[in-house]
């Protein structure tokens, strides 16, 4: 049996996912950065997690991440808009976040987060585009490049229009 190559060991590869996530959230926080934007760097944080450890989930899909992200910003922008921060506005951002994603099939766990940092932040429409899309403009630089320097590695992304979910057997149907 013969023994892996250097960039075929676990640890190597997870190294290179780990270094990955480094750069990337590295990245949003000198662009994006606290103290200003700190709430939405904790979603970026997860989408982190994604792009550079789940690179192949259809969750990680540019159609999920980016749908997802503006999306769940936007209910959330909206509800503290037209709700104030009541805990009204918490449930209503959350749940229709969720549904909207769903139907859309653009599922990013992360991203479901947004509404309640929305909310939480008073946010305007500007958030919209920074932080959000200036965070995951950064976070989708690094992976397109991080993807294409490693030997073997799937360069990201893998299916750019994969649905999350895959089908519309959402919760606990079958």
């Amino acid at each position: 049996m013969s023994r892996p190559r250097w960039h075929q060991h676990c640890l190597v590869r997870c190294a290179w996912c780990v270094l990955g996530a480094a750069c990337g959230i590295g990245l949003a926080l000198a662009v994006v950065g606290p103290p200003h934007h700190a709430f939405v760097l904790a979603s970026l944080g997860g989408s982190t997690v994604f792009l550079f450890g789940l690179t192949r989930a259809p969750a990680a899909q540019l159609r999920a991440l980016l749908g997802g992200h503006v999306l769940t910003a936007s209910v959330g922008i909206a509800c503290a808009q037209w709700l104030g921060s009541s805990l009204l506005a918490y449930a209503v951002a959350v749940s229709l976040a969720l549904g909207l994603m769903l139907l859309t099939r653009t599922v990013h766990p992360p991203a479901g987060a947004n509404p309640v940092i929305m909310v939480y932040a008073h946010a305007s429409w500007s958030a919209l585009l920074d932080p959000v899309l200036l965070g995951l403009a950064c976070l989708l630089g690094v992976a397109l490049v991080w993807s294409r320097l490693y030997p073997g590695l799937a360069r990201y992304p893998v299916n750019p229009l994969e649905p999350s979910p895959p089908s519309i057997n959402w919760g606990g149907w079958s």
